[in-house]
């Protein structure tokens, strides 16, 4: 009975792989699920090999069991139908060869393997700064020295969190990765909701780039090349920021899962279950959409986007239940209608926070990406 109770509750736990999450408490085992798959898939077949020598559940047991299997396996063979054309669609858009680099870590977009071996990204040192000081508050970065000689280019990230929590050691992998890969990245603070409001976090974007570039000596920093990267609330920022600011240097940006027209978010809420979207926006604007509407309307990065926009690479998982995926590809239209060079890279299976770890299917694809964007919007600056 015991086996099969269990078999029953992974069974539950697949569908994660292939649902949206419904809850906030079911989110976090949903990262698991879709970027972890390798060790579910492992404890189903144990399972599944246990309860046949149990005769009452074998039947049962062995179906649902093959159906969890194949619901555990979804992120794996989606990781590899993505990464199957991944090349030729990065070709396409920066042209040919730019996927075939000396000295890039990851060479293929995706393997088995490499989730349970891992890709490296050994942990680097940073050091603290003061970029900016406001009444009741000080405003630090954390800079991740380029492992390479020389003035290099400089990758800056803003944490997600809603506008409302987070701070710099978010997720720090990507940062020890790039900086192994010779950028230098510099990890932002910036002012919180509610107590600050927006425009507040795209002037600290704007104050940080300034601080880099006028210490740009001290911490060799190639001023001529910047490319920002920001996760959910974050994308939103480093989107907006790069699109707004017309700061000399910024190359290009990388937006992972942030909404990008606010009112059409605000209109299309999250399950509640799973986050208050209007509360969130209504603590970050200063109101509803009705009651702010040109600050709703000045904070979506799609209101911007012209034929000067920078190279933008959008990665968004099709589960994501905090920010639709549908957000990202309406500004993968506008990007289009302009001619901007852009990628969306759509993970299917992947939630919100999929890059928790850079050895999972969508960490790899999405690493795989990155880099190579990085290197080729900052001119091949290795």
């Amino acid at each position: 009975m015991l086996r099969f109770i269990l078999i029953v509750f992974l069974f539950l736990l697949s569908l994660l792989a292939v649902f949206p999450t419904p809850s906030e408490y079911t989110w976090y085992v949903s990262i698991m699920v879709t970027e972890f798959p390798w060790i579910f898939l492992g404890i189903v077949l144990l399972l599944m090999i246990w309860t046949l020598t149990v005769a009452k559940y074998r039947r049962p047991g062995m179906i649902i069991g093959s159906i969890s299997f194949i619901f555990f396996l979804y992120p794996v063979s989606g990781a590899y139908l993505v990464g199957h054309n991944l090349k030729q669609r990065f070709e396409n858009v920066f042209g040919t060869g730019t996927t075939n680099l000396s000295g890039l870590h990851q060479e293929t977009p995706f393997a088995f393997w490499r989730m349970i071996s891992g890709i490296g990204a050994e942990e680097v040192p940073y050091t603290t700064y003061l970029y900016a000081r406001h009444t009741g508050i000080d405003l630090t970065l954390d800079f991740y020295k380029a492992q390479q000689p020389g003035a290099r280019p400089c990758v800056v990230v803003a944490h997600g969190g809603s506008w409302r929590a987070g701070n710099s050691q978010q997720l720090p992998d990507i940062n020890w990765y790039l900086a192994r890969q010779g950028y230098n990245v510099a990890s932002i603070n910036y002012r919180l909701a509610p107590t600050y409001k927006s425009p507040a976090p795209i002037e600290d974007m704007d104050a940080a780039l300034n601080y880099l570039k006028s210490h740009a000596a001290e911490l060799n920093v190639d001023t001529n090349n910047f490319v920002l990267l920001g996760r959910s609330a974050g994308g939103q920022i480093v989107l907006e920021a790069a699109y707004t600011l017309h700061q000399p240097g910024i190359k290009g940006v990388v937006d992972f899962y942030g909404p990008t027209d606010m009112t059409w978010a605000y209109n299309h809420p999250d399950n509640p279950l799973v986050m208050d979207t209007r509360k969130v926006m209504e603590d970050f604007f200063g109101g509803s959409d009705r009651v702010v509407p040109q600050k709703y309307n000045d904070a979506s990065p799609i209101n911007y986007v012209t034929a000067q926009t920078v190279p933008t690479l959008l990665i968004h998982g099709g589960n994501d239940a905090h920010v639709n995926y549908e957000l990202s590809e309406m500004l993968e239209k506008k990007l289009q209608e302009q001619n901007v060079k852009h990628l969306l890279l759509g993970l299917p299976w992947a939630t919100h926070g999929c890059e928790y770890s850079l050895n999972g299917p969508s960490g790899q694809l999405a690493k795989y990406t990155i880099e190579r964007f990085v290197h080729q919007v900052t001119n091949r600056a290795r």
